[in-house]
């Protein structure tokens, strides 16, 4: 059975940074697409960013372009998200995922992933 565990929550001033992290176990990870998705409170699930198994493609949703970076270690089967330059709009519970499809295409979409993580809270603060 495949877990995805997210870790790194935490409370960070504006312009502050933090390291979210997400350890897959139970499958076969290198050939894991992975994606970061959030929630605000009151709102939908939104993308954030995605990685391609091979580890040389990146995508991310245009309020994070800049600021945040995803990258994976497969020696660890954790995939991270660097978040600098917060801002008090990325406050929200951050979801990590995994698509056990190599070829998938739309990453940014949530029905795209098969597996899930519990969630993550980060607060930014004003």
């Amino acid at each position: 059975q495949v877990q995805v565990v997210e870790s790194g929550k935490g409370l960070v001033q504006a312009g502050g940074s933090l390291r979210l992290s997400c350890t897959v176990s139970g499958g076969t990870f290198r050939t894991y697409n992975m994606g970061w998705f959030r929630q605000a409170p009151g709102k939908g699930r939104e993308f954030v960013a995605a990685l391609r198994w091979s580890g040389d493609i990146t995508y991310y949703a245009d309020f994070v372009k800049g600021r945040f970076t995803i990258s994976r270690d497969s020696a660890k089967n954790t995939v991270y998200l660097q978040m600098n330059s917060l801002k008090p709009e990325d406050t929200a519970v951050y979801y990590c995922a995994a698509d056990k499809i190599p070829h998938s295409t739309n990453l940014g979409f949530s029905d795209q992933y098969d597996y899930w993580g519990q969630g993550t809270q980060v607060t930014v603060s004003t």
